[in-house]
């Protein structure tokens, strides 16, 4: 298994030729999948609709999620069918910044991917995730492990090597073939939430050792893009 791990502040070596000739956060990129994220709030996440300006549950946010990458492209390196892997630590208030960040890449990425999405998510790339180099205070790592992501009804599992294993799925509403969305949002991640919780949230990565079971979870359908 590759370890690859990057430390803070990220330094890329070998970047596609495209960033050099035509700059880092000009190149046209776009992701389309899935997003899950299982934080410890106890109740669901007062971010969605106060866009980060209620305190979480807890008065801090760990968060653990995954990625889904179902097509998606940086300039003309594919990104189709890759998986990633966070972990994302904040202070108070999401808005406030100084997150603390993991980013755990799909060892089956190429070097260029594997740059690409570096960029991306560290919001260098600009774009729909350019708000993290604002927010993000300090990358604390970044490796390679290999990161599984699958579907089983509306049920989703994510395996991340030995750092996280999570089970997620919609809570049930009243009709119990329709899930509760919160739509029509502001949200950076997309306009529409599935309010979800999880049978299974363990973290055990950068000293991290974190257990959230049954406790908020969120399913977003994303559709980003950058650079503007």
């Amino acid at each position: 298994m590759a370890s690859d791990r990057i430390e803070a502040p990220v330094k890329i070596d070998n970047r596609h030729p495209e960033a050099a000739k035509s700059g880092l956060g000009t190149i046209p990129w776009g992701i389309k999948g899935e997003l899950i994220l299982n934080c410890n709030c106890t109740v669901f996440c007062p971010c969605v609709v106060s866009l980060g300006l209620h305190p979480p549950t807890e008065g801090h946010c760990q968060t653990w999620g995954g990625v889904r990458i179902d097509e998606g492209h940086y300039g003309d390196v594919d990104l189709s069918g890759l998986n990633i892997g966070l972990l994302i630590e904040i202070p108070g208030m999401m808005s406030r910044g100084n997150w603390k960040v993991a980013l755990f890449i799909d060892e089956r990425a190429s070097t260029e991917a594997y740059n690409a999405l570096i960029d991306i998510f560290s919001g260098k790339a600009k774009g729909t995730t350019g708000l993290f180099s604002v927010l993000v205070g300090e990358i604390i790592g970044v490796e390679r492990q290999p990161v599984s992501y699958e579907t089983d009804g509306k049920t989703r599992h994510i395996t991340v090597g030995r750092k996280i294993d999570g089970v997620v799925f919609p809570v049930e509403g009243k009709d119990k073939d329709e899930e509760i969305v919160i739509k029509n949002t502001k949200y950076w991640m997309g306009p529409d939430i599935t309010v979800a919780t999880a049978s299974k949230g363990r973290v055990r990565a950068y000293g991290r050792v974190w257990d959230f079971d049954g406790r908020s979870a969120e399913i977003c359908q994303i559709d980003w893009h950058g650079p503007r």
